[in-house]
Formats: C-alpha cells, sequence, structure tokens
C-alpha cells in the first residue's frame, strides 16, 4: 500500500488478491475454452517478431538458426501440451515482470520502443497482458522454459504455476533460445489431449499468423501385405517429421497485383464454404487514422438461410492475422448480410478476452467505409457486367430492398441498384432501373408510378394499368412480397416522388394534356346520371366500401378498389398477418368505369335485390383484380352463372321470306317458316341449333314443297 499526503489528502493504492483475480480470469474472462491455444499461439507469434526486430541490429542473436517457427507437442497418456518458439525468449528479471506481473503486457512495453515504421512493419498481436493465463482454463499445472536470444544456456529459467496465488522460479541449462510451455491437463479437459482437437483450433484462429505453426506428421497405417520385414537384430529410428498446419499467408495482406483470380476464388471457398464462384471481390488497404485491410466477395448464389434475419451474418475478424470472430456483424448492415470476406485491423477496441467487440466511433467509420465499398461493387458490376449483376439480383436483389429502411445515407445509391419489371418492357425478368425509367418519362410526368401485386402475371394484366397503357405512360410492376413496405421508406429518387397507381387520386393531365376540369371530364365526372349510380352503388355496397366515385383509371374493366392515401396497401397488410400482427380495419374506394356494360346493366336495373347481386359482383371482380381475397367465393361463381336469356330476332320485311310469312294464313305452316326463320338467324350468329335434324327438314320442304 502506498500512501502520498497532499493538503490532507491521503492517496492509496489498490490492493489485489492474486488468488481470487487468477480466478475470475480462469472461469469468467473467457466464454470458449479453446481460446487458450490462440492466446499462447499469439504470444509464441509476438515472441519471434521481437527477436525479427532486435536481430536487425544485432544479426548474433539467430544463433545460427534463423528459421522462426512455434511446433506443438501433444502427449496423450501424459495429458500433457507443449508449445516451443524460438523467438526471443525472457530473461529472469522479465519472466518475473511478465509472468508475474498479471495484465502486463511485454508485448505493450516492446512496441513503445519502436519508431512509427517499426510499428507498421510489426504483427504484433498482444495488448492486455492476459492472454498467458488462458492456459488455466484446460491446465492445472503449467510450467515455462525460456532463454533469452544472446544469453548463457545456464542462464535460463523455469518457471511453474498451479494457478494459485503463487508460483516457483529457478534457474535451469538450457541450449536452446526460445520459450518452451508445457501444459497439464485438468482431469476433465482431456479433449485437448488430442493431435486432431489441436490441428482443428490452429486452422480455426491461427491460420494465417505468418510463422509456421507445426505439429508432428502423423504416420499413415500401412496397407496390408506392404509392411516392410525387420530383422530381429536391426533397430529402425525414425527421425520425428514437423510440418506446417496453418497455412501462414494471408492473402488480404499480400498486394492485389500479386494476386491472381484463381487466388481470389480459392480463398473465397475458404472463407465461405461455398464452392460456387463469387461474382466480385473488392481488395483494400486503408492508411492513416485508421489502417485496416479488407476483402469483400459478392456471392455467386443465396443461401439457404438468406431470409432468416436471426441466421449467423457478417465477415470474418482478424487481428494482425490472427482469427478473433466468424460473424462480425457490426461491420456489415443487415441488407448486406449476404457479404462474405474479411477485417484485418490493429487498432479495433476488444474487450480483454478479444472475443467481443466493443461499440466505438471506430467501429462505425469502418462499417460506413465497408458498405459504401459494397454499394460500389456493386455499381460498377451493374454498369460494366450486367448480366452478371443480373444474376446477382436474381439471388439477393430481394434482400437489398431492406436497405432503404436501414440505411438513410445511402438511400438513393441503394435506390439506384435496383432493377424492375415494366409495362414498356416484355417479360418478367426485372430489368429496368429507376434511372433509365427517368429517361423514358413522357413530357409532363413528374413523378415515377408504380404497382404491386402477388405476381408479375397479375399485376401485368391489372386494370390499373389500363389508363397508362393508353397514354403510353411506364409503369414498375413490383412482386416481391418486400416491395410494399420498402416503398413505404423509399418517396423519392432523383427528385422525382413516386406513386402507387392503385392508391388515392390519380391525376394524369400534365401528360395527356387533358385538365380534369375540362368539359369533357366533367361530363364524365360530374353527370346527374351517373352522381345517381354512385350514390346507388353507394347505398348497396356501404357496409365493404369507404367511398365509391367514377374512375379515371379505366377503360376497358367494370371496376378498381383503391386504397386510401394514408391507408395500409394489401401487400402489407398480408405480411403482417403473416406474421401474426394485428391489421387494422380499413374500407377501400370502389372506382367505377360508367362506360362498361355492367354500369349500364346496374343503372338500368329497377329491382333492387337484382341490382344488389349486380353491385356484389362488381365489387368481388374488382377485388378479385386487386390480389384481395374474396369474402364468399362460391357465392362469387353462383352469381357469375350465365342467366337464361333469350335473343331479340330483327327481320328484313324486304326478304322473300318474310313475304311467304306474311301471306301464310295456316299457323302450323307459319310456325314451321317463323322456325326457319330464326335457326337461319342462329347459324349466321354462329350459335348451335337445338335441333339441326329438324332444321334441315323444314329446309327442304320449303324450297321442295
Amino acid at each position: 500500500m502506498t500512501a502520498k499526503a497532499k493538503n490532507g489528502a491521503e492517496t492509496l493504492g489498490f490492493q489485489t488478491e492474486a488468488k481470487q483475480l487468477l480466478h475470475l480470469m480462469i472461469h469468467s474472462l473467457y466464454s470458449n475454452k479453446e481460446i487458450f491455444l490462440r492466446e499462447l499461439i499469439s504470444n509464441a507469434s509476438d515472441a519471434t517478431d521481437k527477436l525479427r526486430f532486435e536481430a536487425l541490429e544485432n544479426p548474433s542473436l539467430y544463433e545460427d538458426d534463423g528459421d522462426l517457427r512455434i511446433r506443438i507437442g501433444v502427449d496423450e497418456e501424459s495429458k500433457t501440451i507443449t508449445i516451443t518458439d524460438n523467438g526471443i525468449g525472457m530473461s529472469r528479471d522479465e519472466v518475473i515482470a511478465n509472468l508475474g506481473t498479471i495484465a502486463r503486457s511485454g508485448t505493450a512495453d516492446f512496441m513503445k520502443n519502436l519508431t512509427g515504421d517499426q510499428k507498421q512493419d510489426s504483427q504484433l498481436i498482444g495488448q492486455f497482458g492476459v492472454g498467458f493465463y488462458s492456459s488455466f482454463i484446460v491446465a492445472d499445472n503449467v510450467v515455462v522454459e525460456t532463454r533469452r536470444a544472446g544469453a548463457k544456456p545456464s542462464e535460463a529459467v523455469r518457471w511453474s504455476c498451479s494457478g494459485e496465488a503463487d508460483y516457483q522460479i529457478e534457474a535451469i541449462e538450457r541450449t536452446e533460445r526460445g520459450t518452451t510451455i508445457t501444459m497439464h491437463l485438468k482431469a476433465d479437459e482431456s479433449e485437448f489431449g488430442n493431435d486432431w482437437r489441436l490441428r482443428s483450433i490452429v486452422k480455426k484462429y491461427s491460420d494465417h499468423i505468418a510463422i509456421p505453426v507445426e505439429m508432428l506428421k502423423q504416420d499413415m497405417p500401412a496397407m496390408p501385405g506392404t509392411e516392410q520385414d525387420v530383422e530381429a537384430d536391426e533397430t529402425v529410428i525414425t527421425a520425428p517429421e514437423w510440418q506446417a498446419v496453418n497455412d501462414a499467408k494471408a492473402l488480404w495482406t499480400r498486394s492485389r497485383s500479386d494476386v491472381s483470380d484463381d487466388d481470389y476464388k480459392e480463398f473465397y471457398r475458404h472463407v465461405s464454404s461455398d464452392f460456387a464462384e463469387p461474382l466480385a471481390w473488392s481488395h483494400n488497404r486503408v492508411e492513416g487514422k485508421q489502417e485496416y485491410t479488407s476483402l469483400l466477395y459478392i456471392p455467386g448464389m443465396a443461401p439457404m438461410d438468406l431470409y432468416q434475419r436471426e441466421a449467423v451474418r457478417g465477415i470474418k475478424l482478424y487481428i494482425k492475422r490472427t482469427f478473433i470472430m466468424d460473424d462480425a456483424e457490426q461491420f456489415m448492415p443487415m441488407y448486406l448480410r449476404f457479404v462474405k470476406g474479411v477485417l484485418d485491423s490493429a487498432d479495433l477496441p476488444l474487450n480483454v478476452s478479444r472475443e467481443i467487440l466493443q461499440k466505438t466511433p471506430m467501429v462505425d467509420s469502418i462499417r460506413a467505409a465497408l458498405t459504401k465499398r459494397t454499394l460500389d461493387m456493386l455499381a460498377k458490376m451493374a454498369t460494366s457486367e450486367p448480366e452478371k449483376y443480373a444474376t446477382f439480383w436474381s439471388q439477393f436483389g430481394a434482400v437489398l430492398k431492406e436497405g432503404p429502411s436501414e440505411d438513410h445515407t445511402n438511400r438513393e445509391k441503394i435506390a439506384k441498384l435496383f432493377r424492375f419489371a415494366s409495362s414498356s418492357v416484355d417479360g418478367a425478368v426485372p430489368t429496368v432501373s429507376l434511372a433509365s425509367y427517368i429517361e423514358r418519362m413522357k413530357e409532363g410526368q413528374d413523378k415515377i408510378y408504380y404497382v404491386t401485386g402477388d405476381s408479375y402475371s397479375v399485376i401485368n394484366d391489372s386494370p390499373y394499368l389500363e389508363v397508362f397503357r393508353k397514354h403510353g405512360v411506364e409503369v414498375l410492376l413490383m412482386s416481391d412480397r418486400v416491395d410494399e413496405w420498402m416503398m413505404g421508406y423509399l418517396t423519392e429518387f432523383d427528385g422525382k416522388s413516386f406513386q402507387d397507381v392503385a392508391r388515392g387520386e390519380l391525376d394524369l393531365s400534365k401528360i395527356t394534356g387533358e385538365p380534369l376540369d375540362s368539359d369533357d371530364n366533367k361530363s364524365t365526372l360530374d353527370n346527374d346520371e351517373h352522381k345517381e349510380i354512385v350514390t346507388r352503388i353507394s347505398s348497396l355496397l356501404e357496409d365493404r366500401v369507404q367511398q365509391v366515385r367514377v374512375t379515371s383509371r379505366l377503360t376497358d374493366s367494370p371496376a378498381c378498389l383503391v386504397v386510401g392515401d394514408n391507408d395500409m396497401g394489401e401487400q402489407m397488410r398480408k405480411i403482417m398477418e403473416a406474421a401474426g400482427q394485428a391489421v387494422p380495419e380499413s374500407k377501400p374506394i370502389l372506382e367505377v368505369n360508367m362506360a362498361h356494360p355492367l354500369l349500364s346493366k346496374l343503372s338500368a336495373e329497377s329491382d333492387d335485390e337484382i341490382a344488389a347481386r349486380l353491385a356484389g359482383v362488381l365489387f368481388d371482380q374488382a377485388a378479385l383484380s386487386a390480389g384481395r381475397p374474396l369474402e364468399n367465393p362460391a357465392k362469387f361463381v353462383q352469381e357469375l352463372a350465365v342467366p337464361e336469356s333469350k335473343p331479340i330476332l330483327e327481320v328484313n320485311m324486304a326478304h322473300p321470306l318474310l313475304s311467304k310469312l306474311s301471306a301464310e294464313s295456316d299457323d302450323e305452316i307459319a310456325a314451321r317458316l317463323a322456325g326457319v326463320l330464326f335457326d337461319q338467324a342462329a347459324l349466321s350468329a354462329g350459335r348451335p341449333l337445338e335441333n339441326p335434324a329438324k332444321f334441315v327438314q323444314e329446309l327442304n320442304k320449303l324450297m321442295f314443297g
């Protein structure tokens, strides 16, 4: 304890209960036990890097062994793991300072003494000085033997600890420079005393560090019949053969000019476990206030869990080649969750266990930069490789449409990447961009028109398009379920607002040149007769519609349903219902085409019961066209059953047959002549005859007597 008096105040130093602190570090700091090997390999890598720097001024430190390496040995019988490096090693004082002081980072101290250029060239990993103690997660006793490079063999040191509040230190003889850590595994941690298990951990966390991590090569069992005979007095000695477990090649750290396309594709398969080729990639190194390297890929095929927003996503995070996490979702927005790749940075703020990334402005800045880079990569693909971009859009277009709701900053940039089907382009394949739509806009058009629906075939034949096709105005056809929700956030593009052609009032007067208050429109919309039928339909359908009005949308269909400006559209209602959410009650607006025969028939119908049935058919037809489910489909079909009706027979009084019928006094013969007259007219109209044989007989009698 220290005490300092100042103006009567006393300053005291904190006291530490070493045993309790070790207990917290072993049991609370790390969530994943296998992390211990990553930490110890990182320490060993730092030791070799320190030797490399010191040897620049004193090459004799290599002691005729310049091949830097890390070796891992495992003894399954004795349940021990040995990690050896031929790095800088430690003196007795350094052992006491580094291993005898918890949370003291020798690497951090070493970095303080490096110049700016040396810091950039270094690949030192350690930050907190606690990684070594992760060994006690799986071991109940740890022994460290070390000799500093350049020191005498007799100056080597052995340090041992059983994870309690004290440790033992003694001098030993050691000819090799560097450090050996021997871990005696706990009884319940025997899984780590397995060669294959350790290899898998090395591949996962330390595959790309610059120093080779070696393990003894496993001999393959001999094939039956291939064994070689050995004499009884002959002894065969096989020297141990070490092989590198890690790749030791972090592709993203190399210059782009040194990496071939095949290398990039192969690395994509490694980081994504996807054997399809990527569509594009972006490899960049950023230096300045922030220093990091990113390698981002656009996959060629969507994964099965793409639409499960809670599924694992994000890019791989490395700190100076050492793997930290597999799904660093903080660096990519949700609508870009399909992006694969790696981010490597030395400056990111991790928690002490290096398992959790802290939320800081630096993380937000890198996220913004990677998002921009991805969108730029897609924009370049859309411009220079449209066929490849069409493949991307077919796989990930619906996910990208989530962007406007999540990323207000890049909303315009995201919208430029969208592709839609169009009423002016044949086929259901979405090929029309918003920019190309604006280029084809009619004179006087100031809005981008669109319609949403369940499928292309439904909306392509939608009655909402009739007036637009009449005047040659293009309408975007949106058939993804996410479209209506997306358009709630995408309100304009390039200064042009969007309008749903099935929502609110429609005014095409600036395009057609026919103002709404023109005489022609007044005669159509304000005609007293029309007002009367509109009022009648409103009363007949008062429980089903909010309003009935004469349409300006339709040219051929009898009616359509229009959503109010502030009401929820049909697609959005279906999404909410599928999610089990309550949907607000609202009634649609029924617009009617007064020029359609069904409206004329309804207008002329004096029987209120029949008029109500006709109004119901009118509403159900409009509902079907809008993609709405019918309340009673069976009743609709019954109402559509063709009623029995009789045609009107018009006669030509100048024809001889009419003269003959007029002069005939015998009613029976006159009836036969009238029958022939009707059947002739029916044949001319293409109607089937009720009794063709009788018609032939009557015709023969008429002609031949």
